[in-house]
């Protein structure tokens, strides 16, 4: 049997290769933008309650796509490998390669290799790129919510606009920048001001900033000692930024999940300032188990892919669906233990890790003494003749 690490890929290594690329990208692709679509809606909700630009809406869901990558990537992985291989058993391609001499085994290295190479590239995504873009995230959602004022004024309403201004008038022009009746108090740690003005208007500089021009007004100050003054006015810039910029976010780090992997490797040797050894270490495993399944999926996907008959598909492809979804929930189970301090993290986590291999090592090799046939398509087929066995007196019974 020759190895794939012995030799230089073949033509065939590369036709599995190309058959791999094209579903793969088809299926990753509609992936993440369902999810995200999802997320987005969500978002752009956000955006209009807090008044955020659509710039940060795609900003903040730029920052998600790290997060639902590593949720699509198991499973585009394992729907590319079943259709490409389904194609080359509907097309008979399969039965001509395993009549040349080769094996399931040589035939599925490419997709080994391409499985290694997703798992080194989970690592760098669970342990470093996931850590800084949820941060990121939650930085441009704080941001979001407490964005600048973008100058909505309401009738006879009275709108905070920041660094101590309040904002009213009695009529708002279509365009939401002239104002009638204008109203501005505005309270300083020396000082208090009011100013009243007929007509006014919101003007954009170039630098993106909002100031408030205003014609034939009066400005009434009252500093801390009691003294009054008063100002007429006939043209006059009542603040030079009505912008001012959200409150600073906090620090990165006071999440388990905002630290990269070698963060977390270093909290646990060394202790961390707010974080429970028991969190991190939950983490820090289920980090690695998410980023070791990936090699193991060519183990289950192969033998259903090359079992995937046309007519009996279905069986394979809920198997597969059902036995990552249970690795999912399984690992977010054993993370849940080990940060709760119930269970030891190496146990809890990479137990079911462990269980899903052995399971998929058993699958691929039932397989190998006869291709097409493994012990999900058998049970399929003895259930569909248990079935057709019980309908049969049905239907010898039926007037």
């Amino acid at each position: 049997m020759p190895a794939f690490g012995r030799k230089a890929p073949d033509r065939l290594d590369i036709y599995m290769l190309r058959l791999l690329a094209a579903p793969l990208g088809f299926v990753l692709g509609t992936v993440l933008i369902a999810q995200l679509l999802d997320r987005l809606l969500r978002l752009l909700d956000l955006a209009a309650a807090s008044g955020a630009p659509l710039t940060a809406v795609l900003g903040m869901a730029a920052h998600l796509v790290p997060h639902y990558l590593g949720l699509a990537l198991p499973a585009a992985f394992t729907v590319a490998m079943f259709l490409a291989l389904a194609r080359l058993s509907d097309d008979s391609e399969l039965d001509v390669i395993l009549g040349a001499g080769r094996s399931i085994v040589r035939l599925a290295m490419p997709y080994f290799a391409v499985a290694a190479a997703l798992g080194a590239v989970s690592v760098y995504l669970f342990g470093h790129l996931q850590p800084l873009s949820r941060y990121a995230y939650r930085a441009a959602v704080h941001d979001a919510v407490h964005t600048r004022w973008d100058a909505r004024v309401e009738e006879n309403r009275f709108v905070s606009a920041g660094r101590g201004f309040v904002l009213s008038a009695d009529e708002v022009g279509a365009d939401g920048r002239r104002l009638r009746g204008v109203f501005v108090q505005r309270r300083t740690e020396v000082a208090e001001e009011i100013t009243t003005a007929p007509q006014g208007r919101l003007v954009p500089t170039a630098e993106g900033r909002l100031v408030l021009e205003l014609d034939d007004g009066l400005t009434v100050r009252e500093d801390n000692e009691g003294v009054v003054s008063l100002m007429r006015f006939v043209t006059s810039v009542v603040n030079a930024d009505f912008t001012p910029g959200p409150p600073a976010f906090r620090p990165r780090g006071s999440s388990v999940r905002e630290l990269t992997l070698g963060e977390l490797w270093q909290s646990l040797r060394s202790g961390h300032a707010t974080l429970p050894r028991q969190r991190l270490a939950g983490e820090f495993h289920g980090r690695l188990a998410r980023s070791a399944a990936l090699p193991l999926l060519p183990l289950l996907a192969v033998p259903l892919g090359i079992a995937a008959k046309r007519g009996r598909r279905a069986a394979g492809a809920v198997f597969a669906a059902l036995a990552l979804l249970a690795l999912n929930h399984a690992l977010q189970f054993g993370e849940s233990l080990a940060e709760s301090g119930r269970a030891d993290a190496l146990v809890a986590v990479w137990t079911p890790l462990a269980l899903f291999a052995a399971a998929a090592f058993w699958l691929f090799r039932s397989s190998l003494a006869w291709p097409g046939d493994n012990p999900i398509s058998r049970a399929t087929a003895s259930l569909g003749e248990a079935l057709g066995r019980l309908r049969r007196p049905l239907l010898r019974t039926r007037p």
